[in-house]
């Protein structure tokens, strides 16, 4: 366990800065009076268990886990609208403490499942008394609506293993079309939503 904490030290330094600095990106737009893209982040670090799993799975070796598993730090970043999430993607690229490997875009190339959202995978140097380390982290950005669906699928793929009864996968392909419908009749009633919530918070001020 002694040897999982320090390898796993960096992974949990690097979640809490990125959530800082992508926090921070909401908190630009609000001292700048703009309505950011970002609405909530969050992040964790993979359970030992399961990095075990995937490193079986996948042939990892462990001394590779460092430059082979992308997503032992994940960081999620939710927003309201889809073009929310270029804008987001764009402010990520254009940043320099953090380098963006590699992209896949499941919200325009939607999974057969029905799964959406954008993926970065990002190289990130965190600072220890041992020296600088870089790791790996997989930023996921998704609407509310992608995030709900995605949860939910989540847990009821972690139940039946990916061998969904006929019914099930019925429901789930229908959730998933009617979670695109909804980010898409929201983006279409965008400027209403927007003027809204301004309104709302001048009021509760």
């Amino acid at each position: 366990m002694d040897k999982w904490d320090i390898f796993l030290s960096p992974y949990e330094q690097a979640i809490q800065e990125l959530k800082i600095k992508l926090k921070g990106i909401r908190k630009d737009y609000q001292v700048n009076q703009q309505t950011s893209p970002v609405e909530f982040v969050t992040a964790r670090v993979k359970p030992i268990k399961s990095i075990i799993e995937k490193a079986n799975v996948r042939n990892i070796p462990y001394d590779r886990l460092r430059e082979e598993m992308y997503d032992i730090a994940g960081v999620r970043v939710m927003c309201q609208f889809e073009d929310d999430i270029e804008v987001i993607c764009e402010q990520i690229r254009n940043r320099t403490d953090m380098i963006v490997v590699e992209e896949r875009d499941y919200v325009t190339e939607i999974k057969s499942s029905g799964y959406r959202s954008y993926h970065m995978i990002l190289k990130y140097p965190v600072e220890t008394i041992d020296g600088t380390i870089v790791i790996l982290a997989e930023l996921q950005i998704r609407t509310l609506a992608m995030n709900f669906w995605a949860t939910i699928e989540h847990s009821l793929n972690y139940k039946y293993q990916g061998e969904y009864p006929p019914e099930i996968q019925r429901r789930l392909q229908n959730a998933a079309q009617a979670a695109q419908l909804l980010d898409r009749e929201m983006s279409e009633i965008r400027e209403e939503i927007m003027e809204a919530q301004k309104y709302f918070s001048k009021k509760r001020k």
